[in-house]
């Protein structure tokens, strides 16, 4: 239906800044809202950023201010933009595009693989 592919994780010090993409491909799956998610070890998964079916943007509370998502509608992508990182934004993270289907009209959301981003002197 629809592909997603992560890319821009690594290794990077505290203070310092990465930018994660979301290139989406394919077909037969109308997107409505597009975001970011992480999941660090024995956490559950949470939404860092995204962008509402409306365009507005939502953020997770300690990330305000040092992160930014944007997107290029003629890429089909999505950023990330991540400054000021901490250790505890040490996770992988996921891309996720929520729509449905064009075909059943069912309603679901799709992940991509995934980046491991690690914060650490």
């Amino acid at each position: 239906q629809v592909q997603l592919v992560e890319s821009g994780g690594g290794l990077v010090q505290p203070g310092g800044s990465l930018r994660l993409s979301c290139a989406a491909s394919g077909s037969l799956f109308s997107i409505n809202a597009m975001g970011w998610y992480r999941q660090a070890p024995g956490k559950q998964r949470e939404l860092v950023a995204a962008f509402t079916s409306s365009g507005a943007t939502n953020y997770l509370d300690s990330v305000k201010g040092r992160f930014t998502i944007s997107r290029d509608n003629a890429k089909n992508t999505v950023y990330l933009q991540m400054n000021s990182l901490k250790p505890e934004g040490t996770a992988v993270y996921y891309c996720s595009a929520h729509g449905s289907s064009l075909t059943t009209g069912d309603a679901g959301v799709r992940w991509g693989q995934g980046t491991q981003v690690t914060v650490s002197s």
